[in-house]
């Protein structure tokens, strides 16, 4: 009876222990979890902007009489930047600022870098 008492013990010990050791490394992997989490929400977000530039870039080129391929799309968390080197008329930029507006996932579209005729 007393080597059975003493075996229990021992499992009860190494049970415990183990336990103690799973809990510690649950606790060390949930901090990197949270790590994860906020580059994944940084990711989408750049896949975001990258899409939203992708579509705004294609709705300008496919656009007739806009110089689309002259014209710069930069995005920002949301925000579209438009700018050339090439003059534009103002209804020029009227629409491309219209079209990307129209764009979903846009924020804000800030036209200033458009060089008006």
């Amino acid at each position: 009876m007393k080597k059975f008492a003493i075996a229990a013990a021992t499992a009860t010990a190494l049970t415990l222990t183990m336990a103690n050791v799973a809990f510690a490394q649950t606790q060390a992997t949930q901090a990197p979890l949270m790590v994860a989490t906020g580059e994944v929400t940084k990711a989408e977000e750049a896949t975001s902007d990258t899409w939203i530039t992708t579509k705004v870039k294609t709705d300008l080129v496919t656009e007739k009489g806009i110089p689309g391929t002259d014209i710069k799309v930069e995005t920002n968390k949301g925000v579209v930047s438009l700018s050339s080197t090439v003059a534009v008329t103002e209804s020029q930029k009227a629409t491309a600022v219209a079209i990307t507006k129209k764009i979903k996932g846009v924020k804000a579209v800030s036209a200033d870098g458009l060089k008006a005729e």
